[in-house]
């Protein structure tokens, strides 16, 4: 009966999933999922990349997803750009978002007039990887304090993803990290999944995801 319940759940999830696909591709907006460990650096990461999307011609919108508080839909109000905020303490604290909750969260934003929607998903690297959101590409960002070995112990996160982002690497001076590894150990799990350093201190790789989201956009 478990089985049957669980099953049931997720079916119905990827129901959902596949009607907000639907209504993204009529409104031409890319929905793009980010997922990571809690502290990797999303929201720093929107915080310099939203306006350089911005600046090409782009509209962006976020929702914000965190099991309590709106601190980080705070850090994204300066950027002028529309915010939902979904929080999951309400419903027992969900480690993750999933369709039934990005759905009445896109009801608040004009699809029409956005060409990229990003959902900073709950910091976790396990549930999020479980549950469709409707996203046409699913994102990783890993931090390089988090160790090499973390692809192997958590594969379903990079299996589901189209791009690694190896996050804060101008820490890198300061750590025992050997990135080969780290990208060896991604590849082994995910041999399709494509590999970007970046620091948004530094600003290094901000311009290639920008341009990669842009080469994924629909037309």
């Amino acid at each position: 009966m478990e089985i049957k319940i669980v099953r049931n759940v997720l079916e119905a999830n990827d129901n959902l999933a596949a009607e907000i696909r639907q209504r993204t591709t009529a409104s031409k907006t890319m929905l793009v999922n980010l997922m990571s460990s809690p502290g990797s650096g999303k929201t720093t990461l929107l915080e310099k990349l939203v306006p350089l999307l911005q600046n090409k011609g782009y509209r962006v919108g976020v929702i914000e997803g965190d099991i309590a508080t709106t601190m980080d839909a705070e850090r994204l109000q300066p950027l002028s750009i529309p915010v939902v905020q979904i929080n999951t303490e309400m419903f027992g604290g969900d480690c993750h978002l999933g369709a039934e909750v990005i759905s009445p969260a896109l009801d608040n934003l004009d699809l029409s007039e956005l060409d990229i929607v990003f959902i900073e998903n709950v910091g976790n690297l396990v549930c999020p990887a479980e549950f469709d959101t409707g996203a046409d590409l699913n994102i990783v960002v890993l931090s390089v304090t988090e160790g090499a070995d973390k692809p192997l112990k958590y594969p379903l996160m990079f299996r589901v993803c189209q791009m690694a982002l190896i996050s804060k690497t101008d820490l890198l001076p300061y750590l025992h990290l050997e990135i080969d590894l780290l990208r060896q150990n991604i590849r082994i799990v995910n041999p399709q999944i494509e590999m970007l350093a970046v620091s948004a201190l530094t600003g290094e790789g901000l311009e290639t995801i920008s341009d990669w989201l842009i080469s994924n956009l629909r037309i």
